[in-house]
């Protein structure tokens, strides 16, 4: 219980309340000494007054009326003068002298608590002002011991009245805590505890119910949490699934294309200049697709291997991606242009640069075909001090807000309507093994830029 929040409450909740209680007992414990020594005094008085009705009583009743009034000796101050009014033995000297006229609330507090923890009998002077102004001042002489004993008591009483209250007090608090508090929250855990045993039930999904503010937004927190997880898991348990069937797909591929290779041999022995000028493009073709397969198959699931890097020529590789786009164009109308500098080399893995460009140029031609009207795609290049930028721009019709929001995520970042959403996944991750990033520049009415960024040299060496 005491590790429970509940249970933690109440025990604070106690110490609390009985840190109040201590703060009130301090100054009633004072005001209790004040008002005890006044009510002496006013005997005092009273007794005093007797005598003075009839100056001639004998000693037994004075010394009554001092018992009667609990103290020694009573001075009583009239018209300028100081007269001993009743007197008694002392059984000892006295102590200290406190004057009730002009005392203050601290000077009260330290003399009472001074007295309530000092056990011995002593005898002390205690002046004060006459009731109904009946003289100037009024002073007695009395034992501290019934003092003590009356301020214990008193004490004990407040301390005991602390302790019922406080014990009420934290239990209306521990029920209200336990109703407001506690039992929320271990729905909160149940709640948790149920949806980790199967998150990707969405029954298992907290509903808020709190009415507190503070434990609705967390429910509401953890709502919109179990939503995302739910969601990323199912992605995660579909990209599972799609890296098996892809490496299934990719073995009987591999065959197919395979034996596709074959027939490509002879058929670059045609004496057709056409067949001639296609048929290297159509192995090369063919190669990679092969290549691209036994990777899937080497790794059992679709993730890319590392680059392998090496320098080439861009512009061989720039034209060959946009001759093999110029025979998917068709009847459109759409133009191909490319600045790259002569002679300019990357280095990179030929193969994964290819596949980059090519995405990007095939998402390009796919948008401006979607849109009906005539375009154009251009791709450039340029050499900086620490890196080389690859720049593939077309004049389609922009991308829509919903690839702009997940650009670069896998079956979300789909540019056109049908789309999978893979290529510029695929592309940003085989840029990003280079080292290197994949950037969307602009998008709008007046088309799509995208940048890709290769660094020079290797990490030890920046």
């Amino acid at each position: 219980m005491l590790k429970s929040l509940s249970g933690r409450f109440l025990i604070l909740t106690i110490i609390f309340v009985m840190l109040a209680e201590v703060l009130i007992f301090v100054p009633s414990v004072a005001r209790f000494r004040e008002d005890y020594l006044l009510s002496r005094l006013e005997r005092a008085q009273i007794a005093s007054l007797a005598l003075l009705a009839d100056d001639m009583i004998d000693d037994e009743l004075e010394a009554e009326l001092l018992r009667n009034a609990e103290v020694f000796n009573v001075v009583l101050r009239r018209d300028e003068m100081r007269q001993l009014v009743l007197s008694s033995p002392m059984p000892q000297p006295i102590d200290a002298t406190f004057d009730l006229r002009n005392a203050g609330p601290f000077d009260l507090i330290g003399d009472a608590m001074r007295r309530l923890f000092d056990g011995e009998d002593r005898v002390i002077r205690v002046i004060g002002a006459p009731v109904l102004e009946a003289g100037l001042l009024i002073e007695i002489t009395m034992q501290t011991a019934g003092l003590r004993a009356a301020m214990l008591d008193y004490g004990l009483t407040i301390l005991w009245l602390s302790a019922v209250i406080s014990a009420i007090t934290a239990s209306l608090l521990f029920v209200s805590v336990r109703g407001l508090l506690v039992r929320p929250i271990k729905g909160v855990v149940s709640y948790m505890k149920s949806y980790a045993a199967a998150p990707e039930d969405a029954r298992r999904i907290i509903q808020p119910t709190a009415s507190v503010t503070e434990l609705r937004e967390a429910e509401e927190a953890l709502q919109s949490l179990q939503v995302e997880l739910t969601a990323s898991l199912k992605q995660k348990e579909h990209l599972a699934q799609l890296g098996g069937a892809v490496a299934k797909v990719s073995h009987d591929l591999r065959n197919i294309l395979t034996s596709a290779q074959l027939f490509t041999d002879r058929i670059e022995m045609s004496e057709d200049p056409a067949v001639k000028r296609m048929a290297p493009k159509l192995v090369n073709s063919i190669t990679r697709a092969v290549n691209l397969c036994e990777s899937t198959l080497a790794f059992g699931k679709a993730e890319e291997p590392p680059p392998r890097l090496c320098h080439l020529t861009l512009s061989d590789i720039v034209s060959d991606v946009i001759e093999s786009e110029r025979l998917a164009v068709g009847e459109f109308d759409i133009s191909f242009a490319e600045d790259i500098p002569t002679g300019l080399t990357v280095r990179a893995d030929p193969e994964q640069l290819y596949r980059v460009i090519a995405n990007l140029v095939r998402n390009a031609r796919q948008a401006i075909v979607a849109s009906t009207k005539p375009g154009e795609i251009s791709v450039s290049a340029r050499e900086a001090d620490d890196a080389w930028f690859i720049t593939v721009a077309d004049t389609g019709p922009g991308l829509p807000p919903k690839a702009k929001e997940h650009l670069f995520t896998p079956f979300q970042g789909g540019t056109r309507k049908g789309g999978s959403g893979l290529g510029l996944a695929i592309s940003a991750e085989l840029v990003r093994g280079h080292g290197g990033m994949l950037e969307l520049l602009a998008t709008g009415e007046s088309g799509t830029t995208f940048e890709i960024c290769l660094p020079k040299g290797d990490v030890a060496d920046s």
